[in-house]
């Protein structure tokens, strides 16, 4: 499997669908045949790819694990954190409801290059897949994507999913 992260800005009727479907394959695919189609296909501005980046970019701004809850709120709910849609170990489904976005954005603007590579530092080396530079300027750039993602969704007071195939 890929690896490869992506956030959704979603409004309410999609949760609310996505919450009504029974059994994790059923989410799954809702998101891969419904919602990713719709938006690569027609609403990009909804959307943020992370690349494999998510990864460090939650331990970064955690603890420099990679659990559900860890680290502390509001910035463990950048990607992990939230209500789980998916019980499995293949996939994750996480959903932030918009007061949670609103809390994750409003810490963002803070977040320069030098503090990133503060936080950086509590990514163990053994999860790093270059040099300390390499991965914190590859995690970075997604970063800074990230970002503008995460402030675009809380102005419209909007639902966040992170989704990722393990």
């Amino acid at each position: 499997m890929a690896c490869r992260g992506v956030l959704f800005s979603i409004d309410k009727e999609t949760v609310d669908r996505l919450r009504a479907l029974e059994g994790d394959a059923a989410r799954v695919e809702y998101i891969q045949e419904v919602i990713e189609v719709d938006y690569f296909d027609r609403h990009r501005e909804w959307l943020a790819e992370t690349d494999k980046a998510w990864d460090c970019m939650h331990r970064a701004l955690t603890d420099g694990r990679l659990e559900w809850d860890n680290g502390s709120y509001p910035l463990n709910h950048l990607i992990l954190g939230g209500e789980l849609l998916y019980s499995g170990d293949d996939y994750i489904i996480s959903l932030k409801i918009p007061q949670q976005v609103s809390d994750v954005a409003a810490q963002l603007p803070s977040i320069t290059k030098e503090t990133f590579t503060e936080c950086f530092r509590r990514v163990p080396v053994s999860e790093l897949n270059g040099t300390f530079e390499e991965d914190r300027d590859y995690t970075w750039g997604w970063f800074t994507e990230v970002r503008d993602f995460w402030l675009r969704a809380a102005a419209e007071g909007r639902f966040v999913i992170f989704t990722v195939d393990q």
